[in-house]
């Protein structure tokens, strides 16, 4: 089975975030994917299947299968458009969030994804402890978004990820805005056995909607502040986000893999 090693949002090797793609004929059992997951032991492995109409998309963190990823669709779009749809622009994911529209523009991929919703909720002692620092608002979706008045604050944080397991929300985004940036970010994930993450598409699902409130513009040109570092584009149209970004490839291999078992 081949599998593709990728940095996305980012045009450097060892920059972005890595993500693994497997393109399949047909899926494999739901415990073989987790443990070629927990091998990678990156934040996700996504796994692809060719339908009539398009891709069906999953992706897996080494705690378990999530509902959407942004850098490992950016990764496995990357993957199909260089090697197996290279006369296509556009590609569509059917998952588990919807269908996903993928268009190629030049050097850069932009991904069609939904907007999450911003529910404010009051801000905690335990999101101050899980953090060290006192945000001014949070929102809650899938994940806890936490808004910071100074970017310092999010580029010197260290999370006490203990007391992180403790708050709602899959993962924990924080966010600032930004000198060179509309904003700056980081985002945790202590609750799928990833610590942080280093780009994350999905969570400005969430951060694109705030700062174009906040901000009055309809483009945000964001980055997320985790030592490996990363730029996004993001377009608010209606209820969904446009996030464009680039890619580069790391490694092709074969996985010797079977039901299971080592060939």
């Amino acid at each position: 089975m081949r599998q593709y090693i990728v940095d996305a949002f980012t045009d450097k090797l060892f920059h972005g975030n890595q993500a693994a793609v497997c393109v399949l004929d047909k899926w494999l059992p739901e415990e073989l994917m987790m443990n070629i997951t927990r091998e990678n032991n990156f934040s996700e492995t996504a796994f692809t299947v060719k339908g009539k109409d398009g891709y069906d998309l999953r992706w897996f963190t080494p705690g378990g299968e999530i509902n959407l990823c942004g850098h490992a669709t950016l990764a496995t779009s990357f993957v199909l458009f260089n090697y197996y749809e290279k006369d296509a622009d556009d590609i569509t994911f059917h998952t588990m969030s919807g269908d996903l529209f993928i268009h190629r523009q030049q050097d850069e991929i932009a991904m069609d994804f939904p907007a999450y919703r911003l529910n404010e909720t009051p801000v905690t002692e335990q999101m101050i402890k899980a953090t060290g620092h006192t945000p001014v608002r949070a929102f809650i979706d899938r994940d806890l978004l936490l808004v910071y008045e100074d970017e310092k604050t999010i580029r010197e944080m260290s999370p006490d990820f203990g007391e992180m397991m403790l708050l709602d929300g899959l993962g924990v985004g924080v966010t600032a805005p930004g000198k060179d940036y509309d904003c700056v970010s980081r985002f945790f994930t202590p609750k799928d056995k990833i610590n942080e993450d280093p780009v994350t598409g999905s969570v400005h699902c969430m951060i694109a909607p705030y700062w174009a409130e906040q901000l009055g513009k309809k483009e945000i040109h964001a980055y997320q502040a985790s030592e490996r570092g990363g730029e996004l584009e993001c377009r608010l149209q209606g209820d969904r986000v446009v996030i464009s970004g680039k890619a580069v490839l790391y490694s092709v291999g074969d996985l010797f893999v079977i039901e299971g078992k080592t060939k």
